[in-house]
């Protein structure tokens, strides 16, 4: 079994990671990888084995949800965990200005001791009701020897909680006796959780709009659709049909399905009756979602529609052949939704990391703890202690789990709204490398004339025979501007290939080719250290697509050719190869912009959290307020850079 399951409750990378682990770890699961911005994991399993039930249960314990019932809506979950998260983070704003209005005297409610036990009552109660699952999970992670970043919440808050809890009843009776200041640090220990629910808010909100493509998609499904049932005599002696409104969802293969102008095709069918005032026995259906092609397409019977096209003019009516997630339309959405949770390959190496930040941190800290306490003995413990909580706080590995896969997600969703299907995320990553292309005549590059006499073929001209597609040489220049060299390879004759690679600018041509032969040149091309793509659309250009870095099927081609390829374009239009490069390539400069920012805030950030100015004479330092609204900056700051893809 092979299935993408909504994982609740995950946070950030090292969140993403345990859930991974997790599942890798248990006997029967193949394989396994969690998405943070999609909150998916895609598992593949032996349900001999191991059942849904099992993960679910192992997952459990670590403090995290698999969605596997039918009946919870995963939408359902989000909305109310938005919910639930927007009135945390409101009364968590509410508790941390009541508490800094007393910390800071602005709020006059009695002596020193009345104004600690005022605040401890108020941060008390924001770490209860709002910051209660840090405490959880990462109770729940520490009894199975992981950490995340709600580990370091909870570390950082109850050090600093317990740590004024001490000094509200024992401060004069340990510092004062040897006149030492002390104070306490509630409005800090708020302040962290109430930057962090914030940063998670914004952070959802802002996710919302990287997965556009598939919403997008989804809405192209209707909900309901009309079934036919025959006709009836009308009282002016006329034939009326009998049709009945109903759920998408109970729509069954053999219905007959009526649709009329302006709807969406509900099912994958054969037509079986068409009429328009434009002719008697067809109607048109605007294909673009499929093709990308503008021009509304006739349909009569025999002809095939697929669900979520648009009837632009007449009435058709069809035999459901695909419905529900067997559609052409589920499938475009299952690929794109496996694509957006894939892992490219430098999200591999940032994972490893992740795993191992928390933790690194943690002894960060605890080194940072020590040196203050071992430099200023005594009288630096209240400075150590803030320096160490300050330091978990500000690191946050939320920003680097983000920073490959929000922008991949974006990438592969422009990708799908420009009618490119990318199957995974290293096929995405890989491409901005090409710089050689092997490409396929017949299928690939030209259309054969549908009017000729194939017996006669052999006696005609190329050009009367195999046309050029439109905008093909438009494409290939476009690619050639890129960097990319181009190899056209076909069974052709020689005149008919060499007369093709002129018209569309090609330089090499190579002509009676098998199979083999494809993909011996995509192989040569390798060993002399090049990134080939091949772009093919026939069962003879499977072996090339395989081999291949890069493989790029078209749509209209075989299922075989659509199953091997990576890439599949939609339609005929041949700009959409230069497109996906330039997709690729703007999709991995936006990922290393990601990690670069995402590095230099913790390069950065943790040492003034630390205390590292101090060691240049420069009285500065983050506290842990700060540091929380760093923290959650750093996040927000990677989504919005990577919706930036949308509109370049």
């Amino acid at each position: 079994m092979k299935r993408n399951i909504p994982v609740v409750g995950m946070a950030c990378a090292a969140c993403a990671a345990n859930v991974e682990r997790r599942l890798q770890s248990l006997p029967g699961v193949k394989t396994a990888t969690v998405s943070l911005p999609t909150r998916t994991a895609a598992v593949e399993w032996d349900e001999k084995v191991i059942t849904p039930e099992d993960m679910k249960r192992e997952v459990n314990a670590i403090g995290f949800d698999l969605v596997i019932e039918a009946d919870r809506s995963v939408k359902e979950i989000e909305r109310r965990e938005y919910t639930l998260l927007k009135r945390k983070t409101v009364v968590s704003w509410l508790l941390a200005l009541l508490t800094m209005a007393i910390s800071m005297g602005w709020l006059h409610v009695g002596g020193k001791d009345v104004a600690n036990q005022c605040a401890l009552l108020l941060a008390l109660a924001n770490i209860v009701y709002c910051g209660r699952e840090f405490y959880v999970n990462a109770w729940k992670q520490a009894r199975h020897l992981i950490a995340s970043m709600d580990t370091l919440v909870a570390l950082s808050t109850g050090i600093t909680w317990l740590f004024s809890t001490y000094n509200t009843f024992l401060g004069d009776s340990t510092w004062g006796v040897r006149s030492m200041e002390w104070h306490t640090y509630y409005d800090a220990s708020v302040m962290v959780i109430t930057f962090v629910l914030t940063g998670r808010l914004l952070e959802m909100r802002t996710r919302k709009a990287t997965a556009d493509a598939i919403g997008q998609l989804v809405g192209m499904a209707p909900k309901t659709a009309r079934i036919y049932q025959g006709e009836r005599n009308a009282p002016d002696g006329s034939r009326q049909p009998i049709v009945e409104e109903v759920p998408i969802a109970t729509i069954d293969k053999g219905d007959v399905v009526e649709v009329r102008a302006g709807d969406r095709i509900p099912v994958d069918g054969i037509v079986t009756w068409a009429n328009s005032f434009m002719t008697d026995d067809g109607a048109y259906v605007d294909e673009a979602m499929v093709t990308g092609e503008p021009a509304p397409v006739v349909k009569r019977r025999g002809s095939m529609a697929l669900a979520g096209t648009v009837l632009s003019q007449g009435c058709l009516r069809l035999r459901a052949q695909k419905t529900g997630d067997d559609t052409t339309l589920a499938h475009i959405i299952k690929m794109v939704e496996e694509a957006q949770g894939s892992k490219a390959p430098v999200q591999r190496t940032v994972d490893k990391m992740a795993s191992v930040f928390v933790p690194a941190v943690a002894a960060i800290a605890v080194l940072t703890f020590l040196a203050w306490w071992g430099i200023g003995g005594s009288q630096a413990l209240p400075q150590a202690i803030m320096s160490a909580v300050a330091v978990l706080v500000v690191a946050c590995p939320c920003a680097l789990g983000l920073a490959t896969p929000t922008a991949i997600m974006v990438g592969i969703g422009k990708a799908a709204q420009n009618n490119i299907l990318i199957k995974d995320a290293a096929a995405l990553e890989q491409i901005r490398k090409v710089d050689a292309m092997v490409i396929d005549k017949t299928g690939t590059l030209t259309l054969p004339n549908p009017s000729i006499d194939f017996t006669k073929a052999d006696n005609l001209g190329p050009e009367e025979r195999e046309t050029l597609k439109p905008h093909a040489k438009e494409a290939i220049q476009q690619l050639r501007d890129m960097g990319v060299e181009l190899f056209l390879m076909s069974g052709d004759n020689e005149e008919a290939t060499q007369y093709w690679a002129q018209k569309a600018g090609i330089n090499n041509a190579r002509s009676r080719v098998q199979p083999q032969d494809k993909e011996k040149l995509v192989e040569s091309l390798q060993k002399q250290g090049r990134c080939v793509a091949m772009a093919g659309d026939g069962i003879n250009d499977t072996q090339a697509l395989a081999r291949a870095d890069v493989s790029i099927a078209m749509g209209k081609g075989t299922d075989v050719a659509i199953d091997v390829a990576q890439m599949t374009l939609m339609g005929d239009d041949l700009r959409r190869i230069p497109q996906a490069l330039n997709i690729g390539r703007k999709t991995v400069a936006m990922v290393k912009q990601n990690l670069f920012w995402a590095f230099i805030y913790n390069i950065v950030s943790i040492p003034l959290a630390a205390g590292a100015a101090h060691l240049a004479g420069i009285n500065f330092q983050i506290t842990p307020a700060w540091a929380s609204a760093m923290m959650a900056c750093s996040s927000i700051s990677v989504v919005l850079n990577s919706l930036r893809l949308k509109y370049i």
